[in-house]
């Protein structure tokens, strides 16, 4: 085999592994019926360049998770992901490990901070079902390249488990877009797993251990 080939073998065989790395990332712990479904929040991007939709089984009631989803963003409740590496660039997050009162009134038009100087606003709130937040997020003077939706979706079962669903998608607003959101793409699928997987460890613990705080201690 000559090198040519041998090249061209290689390369086909990284975009393989590529493309099905992407698809798992894509889609990691969702059914080929989530990630069909028409979701809360689809409606404001219906033609989009890129989605992921993931998923984790819930060991509680969707009324035991809401709250959990009620109080997400920088300044509030956190991302209960990797808060560390979150932090190394400034984005000042610590995960909640326990409810608070005071973050629990989300309404249509709230701004939730991913970070100090990033915003995305709230577009759906059905409490105890869906959370939509939407924004081609700022960072300083500069706008984004790309419009986005972020969907928390709760689809409790008749056994009392609950389907944790998070889709993302994106508008592409420039060509060059897709160079920003691939790379992204990667560390969002790390960032949201550990999240999905926090936000199901803090829902599935029994009631009577759940600190929760109160509005006075909570606004301090």
């Amino acid at each position: 085999m000559n090198t040519p080939t041998r090249t061209a073998l290689a390369l086909a065989a990284l975009v393989a592994v590529t493309a099905a790395g992407s698809r798992w990332m894509s889609r990691w712990g969702s059914t080929t019926a989530e990630f069909d479904a028409v979701l809360p929040g689809d409606e404001f991007l219906p033609h989009p360049n890129l989605t992921t939709t993931r998923a984790v089984t819930v060991q509680a009631a969707a009324a035991d998770v809401w709250p959990w989803i009620a109080q997400l963003g920088q300044g509030r409740g956190g991302f209960y992901s990797y808060d560390g590496l979150e932090n190394l660039v400034g984005c000042d997050i610590h995960s909640a490990e326990e409810v608070v009162p005071a973050w629990q009134d989300v309404t249509v038009g709230d701004k939730i901070n991913l970070a100090p100087e990033v915003a995305m606003s709230v577009v759906v709130v059905e409490p105890g079902h869906a959370l939509v937040l939407r924004g081609g997020t700022a960072m300083g003077p500069a706008t984004m390249p790309f419009d986005s939706t972020w969907a928390f979706v709760l689809d409790e079962r008749p056994d009392g488990t609950t389907r944790l669903i998070s889709r993302e998608r994106y508008t592409y607003l420039r060509p060059w877009a897709a160079l920003v959101i691939q790379p992204v793409s990667v560390i969002s699928f790390v960032m949201s797993r550990k999240m999905l997987r926090g936000i199901a460890a803090r829902s599935e613990r029994p009631q009577a251990e759940l600190p929760t705080l109160d509005r006075t201690r909570a606004n301090r």
